[in-house]
Formats: structure tokens, sequence, C-alpha cells
């Protein structure tokens, strides 16, 4: 990715932010960044960057969007056949200003995060959305992202805009963060929104690679604001943290060849030590402060497996303790998986896989490739070459990932030697 087009991702919240806080209009702004995006994106690598470039693509996105608004103002005037001159004071968004210099360009990105992530939206939809607004990515990145057609990740951008504006009158909803009532709910939805993004970042649901290290890295940047704008959240420290003790593991999880590379056989001295160390002092630090939360103790696992000089070292017993806290938090089958394989390596692969019939009866992993590979490895394990065999075959069948099919293949094809 260039320096300009770095820029450009970095300064969109700022001026998406900037544009519908002065004028209201949510879709009609994003469409008006866009294009200023598009423009800069033209013009800076060839005349160089202005002197301030994020004046310069609020001065453009806001005359575009100007352009925009006449456009519908003449619409509804023939629609309506009414003459009207300008556009009313009552059509910028109440708490909007024409001047509005209040807020800082961080508020404006976290207020966006709370926007795109309204609960009107499908959780696919607030994705889409908030990495269209808030990641700066085009519309052709985030479908290929999620493996779908751009124009139906048009389609679906659209119709999320179309919603957010439908819930608050013509104009959508205020620019402003949520009440309070709603605003615990509504983090909820930003930060399980930015997990989504990182996992599928971490560990692509389908596709030739095994990680889509952009996804990873917008995810984490995004987290970084959120922490910035809350940094007494312990859930939002928690996410950070884990985000970034998980990303650390990133250069060893595949070789030269792309191909996955087991934890246990990861080398280690490639594991991103800064991101290690700033991970683990953000989760030491939040979970003292209150009540702890799926995050935290998800990064408090995270931060056992990345401290641990060798797989032989890691502190299972300890992992197995916070995977039973985090049962008591969430009803998570994904969570019960990898609980099954931390007693495994305590106990034995008999007592993880006694724990894996419960899951053969959820619907929601019943299916799902993790469960038969799991189920083979601990056959594996205890002895069961056939058993772990037909469990790896049946794993690789259930993903459309490439790598994770060809290391599945290729525990079939040892077992057969």
């Amino acid at each position: 990715m260039s320096d300009v087009e770095n820029l450009l991702r970095e300064l969109a919240p700022q001026v998406l932010g900037a544009v519908v806080r002065r004028y209201g209009h949510f879709d009609l702004a994003e469409d008006a960044a866009q294009e200023a995006f598009l423009a800069a994106a033209t013009q800076w690598p060839r005349d160089g960057l202005p002197e301030n470039p994020r004046a310069w693509l609020i001065t453009v996105a806001s005359r575009r969007l100007t352009d925009l608004l006449r456009s519908e103002q003449s619409r509804r005037q023939r629609e309506e056949t009414v003459a009207r001159q300008e556009l009313p004071d009552g059509w910028l968004a109440p708490g909007a200003d024409r001047g509005g210099a209040v807020r800082s360009d961080a508020d404006d990105s976290l207020i966006l995060l709370f926007l795109c992530c309204h609960p009107s939206l499908s959780p696919a939809s607030q994705i889409a959305l908030t990495l269209r607004a808030v990641g700066g990515l085009t519309t052709a990145e985030i479908g290929r992202a999620f493996l779908v057609p751009e124009a139906t990740m048009t389609r679906r951008i659209t119709r999320a805009k179309q919603t957010i504006k439908d819930r608050g009158g013509p104009l959508g909803p205020r620019f402003d963060m949520p009440p309070p009532a709603e605003r615990v709910e509504r983090l909820g939805a930003v930060l399980h929104v930015l997990y989504l993004i990182f996992n599928e970042g971490y560990a692509s649901t389908a596709g030739p690679t095994l990680q889509r290290s952009d996804l990873a890295r917008e995810a984490i940047r995004l987290a970084r604001l959120v922490h910035l704008l809350l940094p007494d959240d312990s859930e939002v420290a928690g996410l950070l943290a884990l985000m970034l003790l998980t990303d650390a593991r990133r250069t060893a999880r595949t070789d030269a060849d792309g191909a996955l590379v087991p934890m246990a056989l990861q080398n280690r001295s490639l594991w991103d030590a800064d991101q290690i160390a700033e991970g683990v002092a953000l989760v030491t630090a939040a979970l003292p402060r209150g009540a702890v939360g799926p995050y935290q103790v998800q990064a408090a696992i995270a931060a056992l497996h990345d401290e641990a000089l060798s797989a032989e070292a890691t502190d299972w017993p300890q992992i197995v303790a916070l995977y039973e806290v985090l049962l008591q938090i969430s009803d998570n089958p994904v969570v019960a998986l990898n609980h099954a394989v931390a007693v495994a390596m305590v106990f034995g692969p008999a007592a993880g896989l006694e724990l894996l019939v419960a899951l053969d009866g959820d619907e929601r992993i019943a299916e799902d490739h993790r469960l038969h590979a799991v189920r083979g490895h601990l056959l594996e394990m205890a002895g069961d070459r056939s058993g772990a065999r037909a469990s790896y075959v049946a794993a690789a069948a259930r993903t459309a990932n490439s790598p994770q099919q060809r290391y599945l293949h290729d525990r079939v094809a040892r077992l057969d030697s």
C-alpha cells in the first residue's frame, strides 16, 4: 500500500465525520467523501500532497456534498412543485453546525463507529458499513474480503445507509453519541464488529490465503482508536490486547509456501515481542479494574500462550481455568471447543474427546470444520489413526480456506503413510 493510500485510509473517518457533523446527511456525505478520496488518489501522486491534506479533502467533499444536496433539492422541487431558493436550516441534522469544530477528529471517528453499528443493522451490514465509512476500504476491497461480488457489497452498503436514514427521519440519526441508555449496548456491538473483522483477517473463512493481514491491521487500528477515547473501559482494553497478542504470531503461522503452521510447531522467535509486551501490559492493567468480560479473559489466555518459551512450557492448567471462567460468561461453542483442547492437554485426549460429544448436538458448530479437526487431533493423540483420518477428511470437506484444506489433507496423508 502506498503512502498516499495509507494517509487516505487514516484520514477517511476524520473527513467523513467532519462533513457529516457540519451538514448532516450521512449517506450523501459518505458518497461525497468517497469522491474526494478518489480525486486525491488521482491528483496527489501526480501533483504532490497539499499543505493540509485533511482540509483539502474536507473542502472537496463539502463542495461535492453541496452539489449533491442541490441536486436532491432540485429533485424534490420538481416532485413537490415547490419553489425553494436554498436549503432551510431544518435540513441540518440535529446538533450539526455549518462551521463546526466543536468535537475532535477522534471523537468524530468514534461517533461514526457507533453510527455504523446501529442496532437496526445486521452484523454483516454493520461490518460492511464500518469498513467503508470508518476503515476507508473501497467497496471492491470489502467484497473481496468477504468473497462476494462488488455489486452485492454495494447493495448491502446502500441498504445499510438507507436503513440508518429511515431510522432517523429524512436526514438519518443525529451525528452524536447515542444516549446513555443505548451507549453500553451499542459499544458492545462496536466491539463485536471489530472482533469479527479481526477474526476474518486472522483466519479467513475462505480463499487462497490463511489470513488477511490488511483486515487484521485495520481492526487493530480501529480498536486503538476506541481505546484512545475510552481508556478506562476494561473490555475495550481487553479486546485491543487480545488482537495484539493474537496478531503477534502472524508471521510464524505460515511457512514460505503459505502453508499453515500449528502453534506448537511455530518458530517463536518470529513472534512480535513488542506487540506481546503491549498486549500483556493492557490486559494486566484491565483485569483488576472492575467486572471481567470475555475479551479480557481471552486476552489473558492469549498472553499465557505468548509468554510460554515453548509449547511444552505452556501453562495449560491455568488456561483450562480461564476457559472455565469464560464458559460461565459466554455460551459460545468455540470457547467450549477450545476448552476441550486445553483439558486434553492437561488430562489426556480421552478427557477432551468426552467433552466434544456435547458439541456434536450443537447446531452452531456441529458442521464446522474446527470441531472435526480438533476431534482428529485428539484421536491422533490417543492413537486412533483410522478415527483421526476420518475426522480430518470430514474437516477438510467443511472448510473453504485453501491452506486449511492443504494442512488437513497433509494430516491424512501422514496417517496413510
